[in-house]
């Protein structure tokens, strides 16, 4: 089984110890500094299309009242940032009822691990984001955080902290060996290795792991497939509206040099988003 899959990778996290030894690299504490990481039922619901997706979370609120929502997502999803922000914003605002106290409201974190490059351009496989405060050039507040943990850049010259990177080298374990050599001398990494050895011998959890991986892979291919055919009507579109060859290959241009943004170079190109993100994939083969 592999802890990419979002299925496999939630099963992991039911156990406490598990979601300990993640939480306190998260954190940068030390596992013992953690008192207590409740598992909590979704107070989140996705929609069933993300379920589709490839898109499950792990709700966890710790002793001193901190919620933390971590999500296994297999690949892209459009308006990924505005999702990602709604979701942290309504875990936030889900603390509190009407006439109760601002006071009680507690640091709130969204975790992204993600099996796909969200930021192609650097290095950095790991990275937090905050409120930040431009004139004084500080944080503004902790209140909310988001951490993304990109697997893929594992594959090239990653930056990030190792104990971070050494968590993520394991979910992006693709069979048995390499599984039990990264988990090799972390009692975290070896207790989660445990759980994957018990969850394949285990008939029910490995079919609906199985049925799961299937679901994500049929989904990744009918996507590939629309987005061929896509691909296909947006280039005779394109040409149709008078958007020449050497028009596309400048906006593709000013799109890798962050000149415009994916939205506004298809905009330009007068063509929908995915459409010219496969136009920039393909100029890449």
């Amino acid at each position: 089984m592999k802890p990419s899959v979002d299925w496999c990778f939630k099963e992991l996290m039911r156990n406490p110890k598990t979601r300990k030894g993640f939480i306190a690299v998260l954190l940068q504490v030390k596992p013992e500094e953690i008192d207590e990481t409740i598992l909590l039922e979704n107070e989140l619901p996705k929609e069933a299309e993300e379920e589709k997706q490839g898109i499950l979370d792990v709700h966890v609120c710790l002793a001193d009242g901190m919620q933390i929502d971590i999500e296994m997502q297999v690949f892209y999803v459009e308006y990924w940032d505005e999702r990602l922000i709604f979701y942290l914003s309504k875990m936030y605002a889900g603390q509190i009822k009407a006439g109760e106290s601002y006071r009680i409201l507690k640091k709130c974190i969204q975790v992204s691990v993600l099996n796909f490059e969200r930021f192609p351009d650097d290095d950095f496989c790991y990275r937090t984001v905050h409120f930040w405060d431009e004139m004084a050039g500080k944080k503004y507040t902790d209140k909310l955080e988001i951490q993304i943990l990109e697997l893929p850049k594992l594959q090239k010259k990653a930056s990030g902290p190792e104990d971070v990177m050494e968590w993520m080298r394991f979910f992006r374990g693709q069979n048995k060996e390499e599984l039990k050599e990264v988990a090799k001398g972390n009692e975290y990494l070896e207790g989660a290795y445990e759980d994957l050895v018990k969850m394949s011998l285990d008939e029910k959890k490995r079919l609906q792991y199985e049925a799961r991986e299937k679901a994500i892979l049929d989904y990744r291919s009918n996507m590939e497939g629309a987005r061929n055919r896509g691909f296909q009507r947006g280039m005779e579109q394109g040409f149709e509206r008078g958007i020449t060859q050497g028009e596309q290959s400048m906006l593709i241009q000013l799109y890798r040099k962050n000149r415009l943004t994916l939205e506004e170079a298809a905009e330009e190109a007068k063509m929908p988003v995915e459409e010219f993100q496969k136009l920039v994939e393909s100029k890449e083969e």
